[in-house]
């Protein structure tokens, strides 16, 4: 852990949060340091060095023994709190954190009538400023690493855990609050001595560090509700000067005040465009949002460079939630290889959830663009990886508790989830835009593999004959859709990629995709037929359905029945579908 400048809150790996409650650690958190000496307090009752003095008191058997060090205890702890002092800036603290509308505790290891006697030292705080004040005394709940205290104290001031602030001195106070699901914040006090019983937390023990209590406001007010508009300058500031860069052919980069981008185009001929929003992206809509909009770039043959996002948030977004969004989103930009570029943020009571809509930019030279319209009679119709692996991620995610109750293991679960990371298809794109004979990508994203035939066949104005026992789908897919009575063709698939290519250069391209550990089976071919789907079965016509609504789409919506599927007349173009998955 890194040493922190003066007034600098260090942020680890926070999750966004809302805040409701603070709860506050006493001796060396409310009150200044160092008043009770633990080194001096386990030299009296005996206690190791290297234990804690209230376990090593409480495993001791019961009788004179334990009941003498327990005195022993409650002495030092009254002669320290007779010679406390507030903490620099705790009582303002307490005033802002309950002008601000949150409850207010404390939980401490201490005995009540140490507390109340330090209580007397504060000159503007008492226990009546106090929503619940929580010690040892309390003998029905585990001391301090135990979460007891946090989820009773939470409880009483009727808050939902994750909503609290846990706030220490001690790595014992993070390590409760950890626990308990809460937010918790390590106070280093600048250093000070902690009389020999704290060490200080790492990384992983705590998610925000600050030197002093004033410097907590800044913590609280990432988890306080911003107002509707514009996100604050100074946030979007933070954000923005901790942007990658290092693209050269970005003349004017995002900055606050900046309306517009300026891009250089070197040695391209086409500038390819494209936009799409996110309304529904499982747990992390900012990556889904990258995702979606550079492949299918790539599906053109382009190499995805540039993103403009305008991000809608609801109102009551905390600046912890609204930075979580676009800290997702920057860091799914960078591992795809983008860069953002500029956008707009705001907060408004038009959404209920966030919104995400990105238009991306990539370039290609002019023999290398994919145009759908290129497509010829006769070419193979390859799809890449195996089916709907998006969309099995997505379920597992939204209704992993549903899928357990349906018989899956943890393990199957976290296999489903890993799926997520398969789902670009950018480097079988650019492998395949190499080949002369690869005249047309199309990738497969909402409404499946069903719905992304019927848009081959619009796209390109051939028809497409498909043999349904070829499509690769997984083990692992085909559960999640047996358990949920789903069908693996109508489910969202991001991370196949249709390739329509010339019959003899279709075995070289797969053998280069293979070789790149990106399998494509050959599921068909296009035909004279304009603008239709026909499919067989080994060898026998069979049906090929159309899906109002994305499987998972449906799934998610609170369990609806299956929508209607039905084949159009001809196997034409898909009807029109209701609220999609992705966009």
């Amino acid at each position: 852990m890194r040493d922190r400048d003066e007034g600098e809150a260090a942020v680890t790996d926070v999750p966004p949060f809302r805040l409701r409650a603070v709860l506050f650690d006493f001796d060396g958190t409310l009150t200044h340091p160092g008043a009770l000496d633990f080194g001096a307090v386990k030299r009296a009752v005996g206690c190791p060095p290297d234990e804690f003095v209230l376990e090593w008191i409480l495993a001791l058997p019961e009788g004179e023994e334990r009941a003498a060090a327990t005195r022993t205890l409650e002495a030092f702890e009254l002669a320290a709190a007779d010679a406390s002092t507030p903490n620099e800036g705790a009582e303002e603290l307490v005033r802002w954190l309950r002008a601000e509308g949150l409850k207010v505790g404390v939980l401490t290891r201490n005995g009540r009538p140490a507390v109340e006697r330090a209580l007397r030292r504060f000159g503007d705080l008492s226990a009546t400023d106090l929503d619940v004040v929580v010690t040892r005394d309390d003998d029905a709940l585990a001391p301090k690493p135990a979460p007891d205290g946090v989820l009773y104290a939470a409880a009483i001031m009727r808050v939902a855990p994750q909503e609290v602030l846990v706030v220490g001195d001690f790595l014992l106070d993070m390590r409760a609050g950890r626990a308990a699901g809460a937010v918790t914040a390590y106070l280093a006090n600048h250093g000070a001595v902690d009389g020999g019983e704290a060490d200080e937390p790492d990384a992983d023990d705590c998610d925000f560090v600050v030197g002093r209590l004033p410097d907590l406001r800044d913590v609280v007010r990432l988890g306080l509700p911003l107002p509707q508009g514009k996100l604050p300058n100074d946030l979007l500031a933070g954000f923005l000067d901790g942007l990658a860069g290092g693209d050269e052919a970005v003349v004017v980069p995002p900055a606050i005040g900046e309306d517009v981008a300026a891009v250089e185009l070197r040695h391209a001929e086409l500038l390819v465009a494209h936009g799409d929003p996110i309304t529904l992206g499982g747990s992390r809509p900012g990556a889904a949002a990258v995702l979606v909009n550079t492949n299918d770039l790539a599906a053109a043959g382009a190499d995805p460079r540039w993103l403009l996002a305008t991000v809608l948030l609801p109102p009551e977004t905390t600046p912890s939630q609204a930075l979580s969004v676009l800290g997702e989103l920057a860091d799914a930009a960078g591992h795809a290889g983008v860069t953002l570029v500029g956008g707009h943020t705001e907060l408004t009571d038009a959404v209920t959830r966030p919104v995400l809509s990105l238009a991306a930019f990539g370039t290609v030279s002019r023999d290398e663009l994919k145009d759908k319209r290129s497509a010829r009679p006769g070419d193979r119709v390859l799809l890449t990886k195996r089916l709907a692996m998006e969309g099995t991620a997505l379920l597992a995610d939204e209704l992993g508790e549903r899928l357990r109750a349906l018989g899956m293991s943890p393990d199957e679960l976290d296999a489903c989830r890993a799926l997520a990371h398969e789902t670009s298809v950018s480097e079988e794109a650019r492998i395949a835009r190499r080949f002369s004979g690869v005249h047309a990508m199309h990738d497969v994203t909402e409404g499946g593999l069903a719905t992304a035939l019927r848009e081959l066949a619009a796209a390109t104005g051939r028809g497409v004959l498909v043999h349904r026992e070829r499509i690769p789908v997984s083990a692992a897919t085909r559960r999640v859709c047996d358990l949920l009575d789903a069908d693996p063709l109508g489910l969202i698939a991001s991370g196949s990629l249709l390739i329509c290519c010339d019959p003899t250069a279709a075995p070289e391209l797969r053998a280069a995709l293979a070789t790149a550990d990106m399998p494509a089976t050959d599921i068909g071919e296009l035909t004279d037929e304009a603008d239709a789907v026909v499919a067989l079965e080994h060898g026998r016509p069979a049906s090929w359905p159309a899906f109002v609504t994305d499987e998972a789409a449906r799934l998610i919506a609170d369990g609806a029945p299956r929508a209607p599927q039905r084949d159009p007349p001809g196997g034409g173009a898909s009807p029109h579908r209701g609220e999609r998955a992705r966009r």
